[in-house]
């Protein structure tokens, strides 16, 4: 069944209830509030889908979409579904070039942009050559047709396409923050099984409201009937997020839902804490995209007055995966973690298997499943699953094993299931240190060790090539930025590795100014770019 059915479904059963609503800030401070009720939602979108069939959009057919957050945003989106159009999402904070290899990738047949991305086309036309049909939220002239044109005499009705559950829906780019871009196939059937398995692990019903720090999530949440306000900050650099605009936004609306990266909510919590501000309407602050400090869990129990703080675990390719609230964390796995234990990211959801298998960067066919507390690669299999990357096979089969009719995902990561089958995550099998065939080294493991000193801010583990052996090294980034490894300093710190048998290998250090992190939740540390730059010293 088409994914749009839901939206279908939610505006007929609560058509005034608000969708969409879009935080315009006002020249003195205060914020206008527009919005689509989810009968003007259904309306919007049926007329953009036949808007999208006249100018020649058809089902199946890769459409790129840029549009930033916006009132339409998700209309567009579901107007594509409806269609039976295959939306291409694209981050566009991953680079130019990045950017520009993902678009030569997946040869788009349409596209749906700004205005500005038209102007790209234009001068990077070979990128393009597969687009026939050009739409622009702007009237840019030439071939290009302008959306909007006409749009309120479009019908308000709209026969959706009877999609497949095995139909393909979209394609979302992963980050690169670990290799290389690749297109991730979704169906219409994971993207209902992700919308079921978040509104089970959250308990949500039309009754919340959203704040969405990740554009996509809306997605979700619209089709469950919950509003969405879109918050006013750029969602391509959720680090650089101005807190008081977004706790403006939530106590205006009274929000119950927000999620997000970690990167945003540490500062709203910074924030909070020191304006003494307290959110009594939240009850959910989901943070995903990288390991959270409990530092950040312990600041919002002084915040949230009803609610909790989660870590869902997952990636592009299957989301989610496991799930913990703060309150856990704060009074179980806390210490451990801090003693090198890794990081506890919960049981598995419903209808959700994870298994652990020896780590392996080939292709396998079958596996054996290690058993508790031993090390390995982390593998999924459920109905979130994505099949496959678009027209990379290679990488499929690096990243997929089926057995017995199951098909099973290989997440990239390395950690280990207890005896209660939690999942402790110990970092990405890139970011690994393999001194020797006995010797492996953890960077989640290490740098939670010695992130408990006061002044380190986070800390990096990474590979370090000396006379053709390897070592484990680390990077530090202090709280004050300062880049000198004084005396007293490096004393310390050689005092905390041994302290550890995690730890006692590591005495090469070096201080960086500010970490390199991905582009999408601007919190992933580049461990790989730490080393080359550290590897320059010796």
């Amino acid at each position: 069944m088409n994914i749009a059915h839901r939206i279908r479904s939610v505006s007929q059963k609560i058509p005034d209830k608000k969708s969409v609503v879009f935080s315009q800030k006002r020249r003195d401070g205060n914020y206008d509030y527009p919005f689509y009720t989810f009968r003007d939602f259904e309306d919007r979108s049926n007329q953009l889908a036949n808007r999208f069939v006249k100018l020649g959009i058809r089902p199946g057919m890769r459409t790129l979409l840029f549009v930033k957050p916006c009132l339409d945003f998700s209309a567009i989106t579901f107007a594509l579904f409806k269609v039976g159009a295959v939306p291409v999402l694209i981050d566009p904070g991953m680079g130019f070039s990045n950017l520009l290899s993902c678009i030569k990738q997946v040869r788009p047949e349409a596209m749906v942009s700004i205005g500005i991305v038209h102007w790209v086309r234009r001068f990077k036309s070979s990128y393009f050559k597969n687009v026939q049909i050009k739409i622009s939220l702007q009237n840019v002239g030439g071939k290009t047709a302008f959306l909007y044109e006409n749009l309120d005499q479009e019908s308000k009705s709209f026969e959706i396409y009877d999609s497949k559950l095995a139909d393909y829906a979209a394609i979302l780019f992963t980050s690169g923050g670990t290799g290389i871009p690749k297109g991730v196939l979704y169906t219409h059937g994971i993207l209902h099984a992700q919308t079921d398995a978040l509104q089970t692990m959250f308990n949500l019903n039309e009754k919340e409201i959203d704040i969405p720090g990740f554009p996509l999530f809306a997605l979700f949440t619209l089709a469950m009937g919950m509003t969405s306000v879109i918050p006013d900050m750029d969602p391509t650099k959720p680090a650089q997020c101005d807190p008081k605009k977004i706790v403006k936004n939530i106590l205006d609306h009274n929000a119950t839902f927000v999620a997000g990266s970690p990167s945003i909510w540490e500062r709203v919590g910074d924030y909070c804490i020191s304006h003494k501000i307290q959110l009594p309407s939240v009850k959910y602050v989901v943070m995903f995209g990288a390991p959270v400090r409990s530092k950040i869990h312990e600041i919002f129990k002084n915040i949230l007055t009803r609610g909790d703080t989660y870590t869902p675990y997952g990636a592009t390719e299957c989301l989610p995966v496991s799930l913990i609230s703060g309150t856990e964390i704060l009074g179980k796995t806390k210490a451990a973690t801090e003693s090198g234990a890794g990081t506890c990211i919960g049981k598995a959801i419903a209808k959700t298997e994870i298994k652990i298998i020896k780590s392996s960067d080939i292709p396998i066919g079958s596996f054996v499943s290690l058993p508790a507390n031993e090390i390995g690669e982390i593998i999924v299999t459920g109905d979130q699953v994505t099949p496959a990357y678009f027209e990379m096979e290679s990488e499929t089969q690096k990243a997929k094993i089926l057995v017995d009719g199951k098909l099973w995902h290989r997440m990239g990561d390395v950690g280990y299931l207890d005896q209660l089958n939690n999942l402790w995550f110990l970092g990405r099998k890139t970011h690994q240190v393999i001194v020797d065939s006995k010797t492996t080294h953890y960077p989640i493991r290490i740098e939670a060790i010695f992130n408990k000193h006061p002044l380190i801010k986070r800390s990096a583990l990474i590979k370090l090539s000396i006379g053709g052996d390897i070592f484990p090294g680390l990077v530090i980034e202090r709280k004050d930025k300062s880049t000198k490894l004084d005396k007293k300093f490096r004393s310390e710190l050689l005092a905390i590795a041994s302290s550890s048998p995690y730890t006692k290998m590591i005495d090469h250090f070096f201080l960086h100014p500010s970490f390199p992190v991905d582009v999408r939740h601007n919190i992933k540390i580049d461990r790989v770019r730490l080393s080359n730059w550290a590897q320059s010293f010796l």
